[in-house]
């Protein structure tokens, strides 16, 4: 096999990942090579974290055009953080947020939830029919979404995995309930107070590509860049 042919045989990696990583090494890690180099030497040093979903399609250092370090990202099934509980069982999620704040000192935790979320619809499901099969005997999934129990509550309507307008607002409020339980953090609760840290809520959503900023004054969620967005999409395309 040629020299410029990806192989799977020695890694075992799916031959896309090879072509991808044969892709990345000849063009965006030669381009960004100073870059690389001066995080290899310096560290990592991001001021924004966010924390976002597992789904695919969900990728925030895209969405937000991130070069390498610029982002310290927590990806969660559905956006979700629990709440502080500090006892002695294993808390990746908490491990990777005290690591932000207070290791890293980042200024800025976005919590980006998504439009079509796999999460949110399963929880509306199991809470619109509990005999709704789980995935595994240990339903750790089913376990998880549990959290979007008071963001569902907050609804005031009974959950409807159909309705597809029910859905999005459960996927809205899903990010203001994580902002809650981030709050619960101690060390959130003072650096915030001091404005050391600012906490942001948004959601991408998947079929047209836009952003909305929560606006916490008033519980709101608004499209941003509005003017970028109109002008991207100024001419048709398809």
């Amino acid at each position: 096999m040629a020299d410029h042919e990806p192989s799977s045989g020695a890694t075992g990696l799916p031959e896309a990942l090879m072509e991808g990583y044969e892709s990345f090494i000849s063009g965006r890690f030669l381009a960004d090579h100073e870059r690389f180099e001066e995080l290899a030497v310096k560290g990592q040093t991001p001021k924004t974290m966010v924390i976002s979903c597992c789904d695919s399609r969900v990728a925030p250092e895209a969405i937000f055009n991130a070069r390498p370090g610029e982002l310290f990202v927590l990806r969660n099934v559905a956006a979700l953080i629990p709440p502080y509980e500090p006892d002695d069982h294993h808390h990746g999620s908490s491990a990777a947020l005290e690591y932000a704040v207070m290791a890293l000192k980042v200024s800025d935790i976005v919590v980006l939830g998504h439009g079509q979320c796999g999460g949110v619809r399963a929880y509306a499901q199991i809470a619109a029919d509990p005999d709704t099969p789980r995935l595994s005997h240990s339903d750790f999934i089913g376990d998880w979404i549990k959290m979007l129990a008071p963001a569902a509550d907050r609804l005031g309507v009974a959950p409807n995995p159909k309705d597809s307008v029910y859905v999005e607002r459960l996927e809205f409020e899903a990010v203001k309930e994580t902002l809650r339980n981030l709050r619960t953090f101690p060390m959130v609760q003072v650096l915030e107070h001091h404005r050391h840290l600012r906490l942001h809520g948004a959601l991408f959503r998947i079929m047209d590509g836009r952003l909305f900023l929560l606006d916490e004054s008033t519980g709101a969620f608004e499209p941003v860049c509005e003017t970028a967005y109109a002008a991207a999409f100024a001419e048709a395309r398809f």
